[in-house]
């Protein structure tokens, strides 16, 4: 996909949130994450993340029941390995979990983050 399609499409991305990601977004932007940055709707290669933390190389998904199909599955799986190579990181959460365990969803992140946080540099406080 040429590199400005791609941006096309995550701007359209960015009006079309389903609830679960508007959900999520609402606690993740402006640094509201112990001060981490995360960015919505980021493209990376051919790739759209939902949401995506550059400082960690953190892409968190949020998937709904479209993506219980094996095919969707399959794709899934091609597109995480394709970002492994990148250097990022893909988290994956269920649709339901951020509606219904939103505190323990931010917990997770927030654990994941961590984790790939650069030796040496712990800027992110403990919650």
């Amino acid at each position: 996909m040429p590199y400005g399609l791609s941006y096309t499409r995550a701007k359209v991305f960015r009006r079309q949130m389903t609830p679960p990601e508007a959900r999520l977004w609402v606690r993740l932007r402006a640094a509201r994450l112990n001060g981490v940055k995360f960015r919505r709707q980021h493209p990376v290669g051919p790739y759209i993340l939902d949401f995506y933390c550059a400082w960690v190389k953190l892409a968190v998904e949020v998937d709904g029941a479209s993506h219980l199909s094996e095919e969707q599955a399959a794709h899934d799986r091609r597109r995480t390995a394709w970002l492994a190579t990148q250097g990022i990181r893909v988290i994956r959460l269920r649709a339901s979990d951020v509606r219904d365990e939103i505190g323990g969803v931010m917990d997770f992140i927030l654990a994941c983050v961590r984790e790939r946080v650069p030796d040496g540099y712990h800027p992110v406080a403990p919650s």
